[in-house]
């Protein structure tokens, strides 16, 4: 039987997190072998349990501060906690998984030759000045924050993204996700439309904080993979850092009704203090990734959730949330 000669043995680190998980399904339908690397921290087996049968996956346990050794062609980097409870868990650790995680998975793709992307985040922007974000905007962040953590982690990795690039022509690709939202996002994360949507789903109040008027934009998960494969495809002098969401605003307060009404749910909406560094308002300019990669997001808001909602009925019904024990971190956190 002949090779498959556009076959690539890829690594996703944080394969078993909510974006990975799915990017490790796009992959395979391409054709590629897929290694997902996961320590399991927020990542969970459940998100890959269609894949455990399939010849071309593999999952190895490993946590990305620790040096790796593996033989690839390609590597995506996911590995970090992505939502404020979770990163805000064990500040320390999720600086470390960003600096230390770049640093070995940037140094495995230099001795490989391997191209790399970086999954960076909307939150080195921070609580912006500028509205919408474009790439060329250095951001408005706390260094010395509960989600400094998260935000200077991501905004180190990108600094050594481009001195690897600079100093050794390593093959980088950045792209900086904004709020992405769909199937598999873990239902404790803290994030909006998760919180929202289990919230209203289990008839309990649904909790604006702040007064409901600040801003996001939300791409659908099966959006954003495309925009990520895309430029993991593109010619080797386009390498970012490139904006990857959803340019639609919304105010948190619509985002509250329209859940609540999709859901049918009987929750009451109330409202609580505003965390601190809470960005009041945060959409992507696109216009790098429209003139580079020919994209622009598909799905609608309203269809996105009732997928989205789908999923959360069927994970709550089986009890399949699974992950860190934060409880008593989120009480305080809520309180």
């Amino acid at each position: 039987m002949m090779k498959n000669l556009t076959r690539k043995r890829i690594l996703v680190a944080g394969g078993a997190g909510f974006l990975g998980s799915h990017l490790c399904d796009r992959l395979l339908k391409e054709g590629h072998e897929v290694l997902c690397a996961d320590n399991f921290f927020t990542g969970k087996k459940e998100n890959l349990a269609q894949l455990s049968s399939h010849p071309r996956f593999e999952i190895l346990r490993h946590d990305v501060t620790q040096p790796l050794f593996v033989e690839v062609d390609e590597i995506y980097n996911f590995a970090c906690p992505a939502s404020p409870l979770h990163y805000q868990h064990d500040p320390v650790q999720t600086l470390k998984t960003s600096v230390l995680g770049a640093m070995h998975l940037l140094g495995l793709a230099k001795r490989l030759g391997a191209k790399i992307f970086q999954a960076s985040t909307s939150e080195v922007y921070g609580d912006p000045t500028l509205h919408p974000q474009t790439e060329e905007y250095w951001g408005n962040v706390n260094p010395i924050g509960f989600r400094s953590c998260y935000d200077e982690g991501k905004r180190c990795a990108e600094t050594l993204f481009f001195d690897y690039w600079r100093s050794y022509k390593a093959r980088i690709k950045v792209g900086r996700i904004f709020n992405t939202y769909g199937p598999r996002m873990h239902p404790n994360d803290g994030r909006v439309v998760s919180n929202f949507i289990v919230q209203a789903l289990t008839n309990e109040p649904i909790t604006i904080y702040g007064d409901g008027k600040q801003t996001r934009s939300f791409c659908y998960v099966d959006d954003l993979i495309e925009v990520i494969v895309r430029l993991m495809q593109s010619d080797d002098t386009l390498v970012g850092p490139i904006n990857i969401g959803n340019p639609a605003e919304y105010k948190i307060a619509e985002l509250a009704h329209q859940i609540r009404e999709l859901t049918g749910s009987r929750s009451p909406i109330i409202t609580k203090p505003l965390p601190s560094d809470d960005p009041k308002q945060r959409r992507p300019d696109i216009s790098k990734a429209r003139e580079f990669l020919g994209w622009e997001p598909k799905v609608p808001l309203e269809a996105g959730l009732k997928a989205t909602i789908a999923y959360f009925e069927g994970a709550l019904s089986l009890r399949t949330v699974s992950g860190p024990d934060l409880a008593p971190f989120l009480d305080h956190l809520r309180s």
